[in-house]
């Protein structure tokens, strides 16, 4: 792929988004090529985490291609957005751990693939926001839905509203990113978060993203519902009883993941 470049290490996949002479913009060639290396990493077995990035010191990802955006007409609008949230939703729904290092300008659709991760790790230089507003339009790669989920609906409409820009320090107080660090220690750091998810139960850690997402998607009572479900299915794993039995043996566990 030319601008979304793919490596696995110690089980832990690292897409790049690889277009630092235009800030890594999401156009249509970039989001297909992200859209092919989450199906790859996701049917990859040797594949337990995944941390997202962008190239270069900048920019995560800046946005969309504005150019692009530019010609769209009412129809054509509705099927960008369309084939946008379908990538959101597979990053999202992956079925494996994803990371975002988010290690500069985060804007627009580069955001939304922020919020699209499970977890975010912000350089201290880092910038995000939604300026769709400031363009005449609105966030539509699921900003307006997965943002409120994660700061809470006020915090959201202020950034979307008024399309203005957080830093790294405001986005952790807002709930948005989960750490932030020194951009030399961005990579490091997103690693180190996903090693820790790794040696976890593989099962239980799949059920439980399984549970947080069924539950957005279709309220709390198919939320609950869902949980109780696989909370049996993960008592019925080897998983749980190699688990249980090394915790009572004062033992570090060795899941099988199955």
């Amino acid at each position: 792929m030319a601008t979304v470049e793919v490596s696995v290490e110690a089980r832990v996949a690292r897409l790049t988004v690889n277009r630092p002479e235009k800030l890594n913009a999401l156009d249509s060639g970039v989001l297909g090529e992200l859209e092919s290396a989450v199906a790859r990493v996701r049917d990859d077995g040797a594949v337990g985490a995944v941390v997202v990035t962008g190239a270069g010191p900048k920019a995560f990802v800046a946005g969309a291609d504005i150019a692009e955006l530019a010609r769209m007409t009412a129809m054509s609008a509705a099927e960008v957005s369309a084939r946008g949230q379908s990538v959101m939703d597979a990053i999202e729904g992956c079925g494996k751990p994803v990371v975002a290092a988010v290690n500069g300008f985060a804007f627009g659709g580069g955001l939304e693939i922020a919020l699209a991760c499970h977890l975010r790790v912000f350089a201290r230089t880092a910038k995000v926001g939604l300026p769709e507003v400031g363009l005449g339009l609105i966030p539509g790669y699921g900003g307006t839905q997965r943002l409120p989920r994660i700061v809470g609906r006020g915090r959201a409409l202020e950034m979307i509203l008024t399309g203005e820009p957080i830093d790294a320090e405001a986005a952790l107080r807002a709930g948005l990113a989960n750490r932030v660090v020194e951009p030399a220690d961005l990579l490091a750091e997103a690693g180190r978060l996903a090693a820790t998810i790794l040696s976890r139960s593989p099962t239980a850690v799949r059920f439980a993203l399984e549970a947080v997402l069924r539950g957005e998607s279709a309220g709390p009572g198919e939320g609950m519902r869902a949980e109780r479900l696989l909370f049996g299915l993960a008592a019925s794993t080897e998983d749980m009883r190699e688990g249980t039995k090394a915790f009572l043996e004062k033992r570090k566990p060795s899941f099988p993941g199955r």
